[in-house]
């Protein structure tokens, strides 16, 4: 049946969550000597999460409440992004604020595996926001636990639960299989690429460096602090150089003032190179297509002003893919950290090239790469579209099975 007064649609009866659930308060008194682990909630109901780990001193309210494994857990201010969850054994014994009410679930009526499931769920986010309370802007607006008590759940009887349960977990198996197989393919793709790359530049020997077909030496860009204001100057961000392609819509924007006359200026066509990232993404190279426009490259990444006599720009970047270059990158990469990793100028004005290659061999080269690229890539698209509707499948099944459309008798 349908309840248009609480959006949930079903041919299941509904219940409020006030009716099934009971709030609880494990306060404790904070020990300033002694270190605390803080549970935060995630969105979309993918779970709850050991935040950060804190000494007591470092802990500003005192007060306090333990969160045990099967209780219900949600941040007040994120409720309207599905942010509820169903603790288990991360999270067991650890803390929660006063911003996260927990509760307990009557698990005669309500199988706490079936309302995880529903914590995934469009409706509820929708719900919560409908409920929620605050200020004008929906970032402040709190589902405060009066209005928790009143969010509606499709309750049909235990054991019609335990079955969707069971549908929705080996749904969930065969989705996970095939992500994994799509991701399969898709590193297969890319080593295929770096194989082809690989063999259609070996002929060339290299008997000169990158800074030998470069008028001048590479330069970083400017991190300008970002505030996203409407009218502000698009700020790549390191996203916009990943995988080999260049991602235009990867950037922030600031509203600092800037000087026409700056370096940190693109031009369609510059070649592009990450200095700082990880180890396996660290030195990825991609060509600005000129948009948005216009744009301010960043400090973590350098751009290279190809000389057109000596070399032509998209050999270059196809070069900066060969297995050998690509090793020297890693290897030179340098830091304390151990998943960012950077690289400097010198690095890249050293790695090794065949400047002795004439212009109509690079161009020549260009035009092989470009078309086995552009066949890979209309294969990697296809791909892509069926990770889309992977990714769409769960949602629509969840909204089936809380409808009540899922197994029922024939």
């Amino acid at each position: 049946m349908r309840e248009p007064e609480s959006g949930v649609a079903s041919r299941w009866p509904t219940a409020k969550f006030g009716d099934v659930l009971r709030r609880v308060e494990r306060k404790v008194t904070i020990d300033d000597a002694k270190e605390y682990a803080t549970v935060g909630v995630r969105w979309y109901g993918k779970g709850a999460f050991v935040r950060e780990r804190l000494l007591g001193a470092d802990i500003a309210a005192k007060q306090q409440s333990i969160l045990k494994k099967g209780d219900v857990v949600y941040n007040k201010l994120f409720a309207w992004k599905g942010s509820f969850a169903v603790a288990d054994d991360a999270v067991d014994g650890h803390l929660v604020s006063g911003e996260f009410p927990i509760y307990e679930l009557d698990r005669d009526r309500l199988d706490p595996h079936y309302l995880s499931y529903f914590f995934q769920t469009l409706e509820l986010g929708l719900q919560a926001g409908r409920l929620s309370r605050g200020a004008a802007a929906i970032s402040r607006l709190r589902l405060n636990p009066s209005q928790f008590a009143e969010l509606k759940i499709p309750l049909p009887p235990p054991p019609d639960q335990e079955g969707l349960v069971d549908v929705l977990r080996r749904a969930e198996v065969k989705l996970v299989e095939a992500k994994q197989l799509r991701s399969d393919v898709g590193a297969e793709a890319s080593a295929l690429v770096a194989a082809a790359i690989g063999e259609h530049l070996a002929p060339f020997e290299a008997r000169g460096t990158v800074f030998d077909v470069l008028m001048g030496k590479p330069r970083n860009g400017w991190s300008a602090p970002c505030d996203n204001a409407e009218n502000g100057v698009p700020v790549l961000s390191l996203g916009a150089v990943t995988g080999f392609t260049y991602r235009p819509m990867e950037y922030k924007r600031t509203s600092e003032a800037t000087d026409p006359d700056g370096h940190y200026w693109l031009r369609p066509g510059d070649l592009l190179v990450t200095r700082s990232n990880t180890e396996q993404l660290l030195g990825h190279a991609a060509i600005y297509s000129g948009e948005p426009s216009p744009c301010i490259y960043p400090d973590l990444m350098m751009r290279l002003k190809v000389d057109p006599k000596r070399a032509d720009t998209r050999f270059v970047y196809y070069w900066l893919r060969t297995p050998d270059v690509r090793a020297r990158i890693q290897r030179a990469g340098s830091g304390t950290s151990s998943t960012m990793k950077k690289i400097t100028q010198k690095d890249v004005m050293g790695l090794p090239f065949p400047v002795d290659t004439g212009l109509a061999a690079q161009r020549a080269a260009v035009v092989a790469l470009d078309e086995i690229v552009s066949r890979i890539d209309e294969a990697r698209s296809a791909q892509r579209s069926v990770e889309q509707d992977l990714s769409a499948l769960m949602p629509a099944l969840l909204d089936r099975a809380f409808a009540g459309e899922l197994g029922r008798p024939a």
